[in-house]
């Protein structure tokens, strides 16, 4: 490996387990979209409790579980898919410079490849706790109390929240694995393409948490929540 492939993996790693404490910093000061949708997974729960009928809420919730079972899906399909080329053989591995790789040696090809497949294998695990938690969440969403004071429903609905929130938490950071794992694919084609792939992963992500349209609505809808 040459100094700018080291400067380069330093950099993923650094954006790749810096992003959540960097954007929990952030989100202290000037908020976030994952942020506010914590407070507004909360109202929601909240309002269930008080809905007699509950069905709108368990479709809400089959259909996040549905989503995360896709990207499940499609994660591990792209984990064979990796590991196919990673195990089978030096011929497979040379095969990726017919797509236009950089010629290394396959030790590093091996390892780019590698890393690749860490990513895909932290998001798999992220969207498989995803699920669990999204079952629980139903489980409780079913056995909630339909006669009881408005003390007793409101803090049930926080307690719902709190099995909610984390589960979504951990779906958010299975698709994070997606932008990594793009980003780790650029390495492929070389250390400054991995180092721009980051750069541009991390910057989109934050863009996105931060000042796109969709964030700027969400903070607007949590302040109207919040007031009420």
């Amino acid at each position: 490996m040459t100094a700018l492939d080291w400067a380069a993996l330093v950099l993923f790693f650094f954006c790749w387990l810096g992003y959540g404490p960097i954007l929990a910093l952030i989100a202290r000061t000037a908020g976030s979209l994952n942020a506010d949708m914590v407070h507004v997974r909360r109202a929601w729960m909240t309002a269930m409790t008080h809905r007699e009928v509950r069905l709108l809420d368990s479709q809400l919730m089959g259909h996040t579980i549905n989503s995360a079972s896709f990207f499940a899906s499609t994660n591990l399909l792209l984990i064979a898919a990796v590991a196919g080329i990673l195990f089978g053989g030096e011929a497979a591995l040379r095969g990726l410079a017919a797509v236009g790789a950089e010629e290394v040696p396959v030790r590093l090809l091996e390892g780019k490849l590698a890393l690749i497949m860490a990513c895909l294998a932290r998001g798999l695990l992220d969207f498989i706790w995803s699920i669990r938690q999204m079952n629980y969440t139903i489980a409780l969403i079913g056995s909630a109390p339909e006669v009881a004071e408005g003390p007793d429903r409101d803090a049930y609905g926080q307690a719902v929240a709190q099995v909610l929130n984390p589960a979504l938490t951990a779906f958010s950071q299975g698709v994070r694995a997606y932008y990594f794992s793009l980003a780790a694919a650029a390495w492929l084609f070389g250390p400054l393409w991995l180092a721009i792939g980051v750069a541009a992963a991390f910057s989109l992500m934050l863009w996105r948490q931060e000042a796109s349209p969709a964030a700027r609505a969400i903070r607007d809808a949590r302040r109207l929540i919040d007031k009420d």
